[in-house]
C-alpha cells in the first residue's frame, strides 16, 4: 500500500504523475481534497516524519496573498493497515469563529496498467452512505474492489464526500479521525479492514515503528568523512526498509522494485536487489528465492511466456491481470531472470553459510539451470537468446534494458528478434560456475558440477569468439539471429567483468572503453555511449545514468583488479545523490557533468527505486572490497578522492559480526575478526 499526493496532501488528478492511494496495484482513492469554507488549503510546511508518515500544516488563501490567517488546519496522514488521517483545526481569531470542513472523496478503482493507458472500466460501480461513513464499492464478476471511508466526528455524508460543520472558541481546536480501509474480496476473502479504533491505530503505528527500529539496528553502522555517502547510506536503509511487502498468500516480506509504478515484485530487481543488500540484510534473500522458486515455471504458455524452469518477470494482482488482460499472473517475459536465481543462491550461501536452503531449493536451482539449455538456447548455438511469444503486449526485449528500443547496431538499426545480449551469456556462465559449487558442495553430485563446469568454459571460449568486435577492441551489445556482432558501445559490458566470463587480457580495454568520455559523463557511466546513433542523453535506456547498472559495472571491475576505476565510479553517483537529497532515482541524465555542473533528472523515473537504494550499499561493498572467504571476511579498501574515511561496523555473516574500515591511503587484504 502507498500514497501519492501533492505537497498539501490533496490527491487529484494529475497530468504528469499518479497520484491516489494504491493497494495491490488497484487505485482506492483517486480523489482525497480537503477545504476549508470553500476554499483550497495551501502548505506553509511539510514534515516526512517516516516512510510511513507525513505532517502538513495548511492555512487557506493563495500563497502569493497571504495575509495573517485566523485559521490552520494539521494533516497527519499515515499508511499502516490502512490510510489514516488525523485532522486538527485551530481557530487563531479573538473570537469564536464557524467554519465547514470538506473533504471531496472518489474512487475510479483503476488498475495502475489504466492509468498508463486510460481505457473504460468495464464493471460497475456503486456508492453506499452510512452514518460517518462512505462504501465505494467496484464489481466486475467475481473481481470486487471496496474503499470504505469512515469519520470518528459527525459527518454530513454524500456521494462526493463528508462535510464538517465546526464551532472553536477562540484558540480552540476541533479534531477528527479518518479512516480508508481498502478492501479486496477474493478467493482467499476479505483483505483489507478490521475492527478500528484509536487504540488499534496507535498498535499498529507502534509496531510499524519497533520493525524500523529493528531493521536499522541489524544493518550495519556507517561512519565516513563524506556527507553525501553518509546521507545517502541512511536514506537507502530506510526505503529499503519502506519498499517491502507481503505477498497475499502471506510470508516473509520481499522487496519490491520501484514506487510508484512497479510495487511489486520483479525477478530481476528483487534478485539484484537481494545481491546488492547481503553484506547489510541478508534476510532479504530467502523470502525472494522461496517465493520466485513458488512461481517458477512448469508449462508452455505463450501468453505469459511460461517455459519450465523459468523464473518469472512480474506479478501483478490487479484487474487487467485477473482478466488476463495483461499477462502478469506472472509474467516470464525475462530472460535473466532464471540464471540470476542461481547466482543469488550461491552467493547468499556464500555470506551466510545457510546450506539449508540451499538444499531445499536444489531441484528448483536445477530446473533453472536447465532451463538456460532446454529453452534459452532459442537457436541452438549456445547461447542464452530471448524473443517476444506474446505478440499482444509482451516484451520487445526481455533482458535488464527491456524498453523497445535499447537494443541497436552502432548506425541505430534494430536487429531482428532472437537477439543474444552480451550480459545474458555472463550470467549463464557465472551461474553454471557457481551451480558446479554447489552440486559439489551441497548436492552430493560431483559428476553434475564436472559437466556444468565444462558448459561454463566452452561458453566462455566460444563467447570470446563471437562477441568480440577485434577492430573496436570491445564486445558486441548483442547477436543478432545470424550471428554477427550487434555493434553497439554500451554499459553491458560492465556486467560481464561482474560474470567474469571476459577473458583477462582483454579487461583493461573493457574498462578503458566503460571510463572513457563516450561512456562515463562524471556522475557515472551511461547505458549507451554518446558515439552511438541511438544516444539520447533522457532515452530511457539509450544515453541515461542507472544507479544499479554503475554498481555492477563497478563490481566487475574490482573483480579485475580495476579498483581505482571502481572507486570513480562510485564516487560520481554519490556525489549525484547529493542533488537529490540522497535518494538516488531509477536514472538521471546522460549529460556530461561539465556541461550541466548538476544531474539532469529523468522525467519519469522512479523514486524511491530499489535496486538505485541498494547501489549504494553495493558501492560501500566495492570501495571497502569485501570478499567472503569460507569462515571470515576479507577487505582491501580502495577510496576516491572525495572520501578519506569508511568504517562499516557490525557486517554480518557466516562469521557473525565483523568490521571494515578504509583510509584514502589505502590498504591491503586482510582477515577481519569475528566477534
Amino acid at each position: 500500500m502507498f500514497i501519492v499526493t501533492d505537497e498539501r496532501g490533496d490527491v487529484g488528478p494529475s497530468p504528469a504523475f499518479p497520484t491516489g492511494l494504491f493497494y495491490f496495484d488497484t487505485r482506492f482513492l483517486s480523489v482525497w481534497g480537503l477545504s476549508l469554507n470553500g476554499q483550497r488549503l495551501n502548505a506553509l510546511s511539510r514534515d516526512e516524519v517516516q516512510y510511513f508518515e507525513t505532517h502538513f500544516f495548511l492555512v487557506p488563501g493563495e500563497p502569493t496573498h497571504y495575509i495573517d490567517a485566523k485559521v490552520s488546519v494539521i494533516r497527519e496522514q499515515a499508511i499502516s493497515a490502512d490510510f489514516t488521517e488525523s485532522l486538527t483545526v485551530l481557530n487563531h481569531d479573538i473570537k469564536p469563529a464557524r467554519f465547514t470542513l470538506r473533504l471531496d472523496v472518489s474512487s475510479d478503482f483503476a488498475d495502475l496498467f489504466e492509468i498508463k493507458d486510460v481505457r473504460r472500466k468495464s464493471g460497475s460501480t456503486s456508492v453506499h452512505k452510512e452514518d460517518r461513513r462512505l462504501r465505494l464499492c467496484y464489481e466486475r464478476e467475481r473481481f470486487r474492489r471496496e474503499t470504505v471511508v469512515s469519520s470518528s466526528a459527525p459527518a454530513r455524508v454524500d456521494d462526493g464526500g463528508m462535510c464538517f460543520d465546526i464551532q472553536l472558541e477562540p484558540r480552540g481546536a476541533w479534531r477528527a479521525e479518518l479512516r480508508v480501509q481498502p478492501i479486496i474480496h477474493g478467493a482467499q476473502g476479505e483483505v483489507g479492514g478490521g475492527v478500528w479504533g484509536a487504540h488499534r491505530r496507535r498498535r499498529v503505528d507502534q509496531q510499524l515503528r519497533r520493525g524500523l527500529e529493528r531493521w536499522l539496528t541489524r544493518v550495519p553502522q556507517l561512519a565516513c568523512d563524506y556527507e553525501p555517502l553518509q546521507t545517502a547510506y541512511e536514506r537507502s536503509v530506510v526505503d529499503l526498509a519502506a519498499m517491502r511487502f507481503t505477498t497475499l498468500s502471506g510470508g516473509m516480506p520481499v522487496p519490491c522494485a520501484g514506487l510508484p509504478w512497479f510495487m511489486t515484485i520483479f525477478g530481476r530487481d528483487s534478485i539484484f536487489i537481494s545481491l546488492q543488500a547481503l553484506p547489510f540484510a541478508p534476510q532479504l534473500a530467502p523470502p525472494v528465492l522461496r517465493l520466485l522458486a513458488a512461481l517458477q515455471g512448469s508449462r508452455l504458455n505463450d501468453y505469459r511466456e511460461e517455459e519450465p524452469g523459468k523464473i518469472p518477470h512480474e506479478l501483478r494482482y490487479g484487474e487487467a491481470a485477473a482478466f488476463q488482460e495483461q499477462p502478469h499472473s506472472p509474467y516470464y517475459g525475462s530472460a535473466d531472470a532464471t540464471p540470476l536465481f542461481v547466482i543469488l543462491l550461491d552467493e547468499y550461501e556464500r555470506w551466510t553459510g545457510d546450506a539449508k536452503l540451499v538444499r531445499f531449493l536444489e531441484h528448483d536451482a536445477r530446473e533453472a539451470l536447465d532451463w538456460i539449455d532446454e529453452y534459452g538456447d532459442l537457436l541452438g548455438n549456445g547461447y542464452l537468446s530471448y524473443w517476444r511469444r506474446n505478440k499482444i503486449n509482451g516484451l520487445e526485449n526481455q533482458c535488464w534494458k527491456d524498453s523497445w528500443d535499447s537494443i541497436s547496431y552502432h548506425d541505430g538499426r534494430l536487429p531482428r528478434p532472437p537477439r543474444a545480449t552480451c550480459e545474458l551469456q555472463g550470467y549463464a556462465y557465472d551461474a553454471k560456475i557457481r551451480g558446479a559449487r554447489l552440486a559439489r558442495q551441497f548436492w552430493n553430485d560431483p559428476a553434475y558440477a564436472e559437466r556444468l563446469e565444462r558448459e561454463a568454459a566452452e561458453l566462455k571460449e566460444r563467447f570470446n569468439r563471437d562477441f568480440w568486435i577485434p577492430d573496436k577492441e570491445y564486445y558486441a551489445l548483442a547477436l543478432d539471429p545470424d550471428g554477427k556482432p550487434v555493434d553497439a558501445l554500451a554499459s553491458n559490458m560492465g556486467h560481464l567483468l561482474w560474470s567474469g566470463i571476459v577473458e583477462p587480457a582483454r579487461a583493461k580495454k573493457v574498462a578503458q572503453h566503460l571510463m572513457s568520455p563516450a561512456m562515463f559523463s562524471g556522475w557515472g557511466v551511461r547505458t549507451l555511449a554518446d558515439t552511438e546513433a541511438r544516444y539520447n542523453p533522457v532515452g530511457y535506456h539509450v544515453g541515461t545514468v542507472w544507479p544499479f547498472d554503475n554498481s555492477i559495472i563497478a563490481w566487475g571491475l574490482w573483480r579485475y583488479g580495476f579498483r581505482d576505476e571502481a572507486a570513480r565510479i562510485a564516487e560520481g553517483v554519490i556525489q549525484a545523490s547529493a542533488e537529490f537529497q540522497g535518494r538516488l532515482p531509477e536514472a538521471f541524465g546522460g549529460y556530461d557533468r561539465a556541461l550541466t555542473n548538476y544531474p539532469v533528472e529523468y522525467p519519469t523515473a522512479c523514486s524511491p527505486q530499489g535496486w538505485s537504494a541498494g547501489a549504494t550499499l553495493l558501492f560501500l561493498r566495492t570501495m571497502l572490497g569485501l570478499e567472503p572467504h569460507e569462515n571470515h571476511l576479507a577487505s582491501d579498501p580502495v577510496l576516491p578522492p572525495s572520501i578519506q574515511r569508511i568504517e562499516l561496523l557490525d557486517i554480518p555473516g557466516r562469521w557473525g559480526r565483523a568490521n571494515a574500515f578504509g583510509l584514502r591511503t589505502g590498504g591491503t587484504r586482510r582477515r577481519l575478526p569475528t566477534s
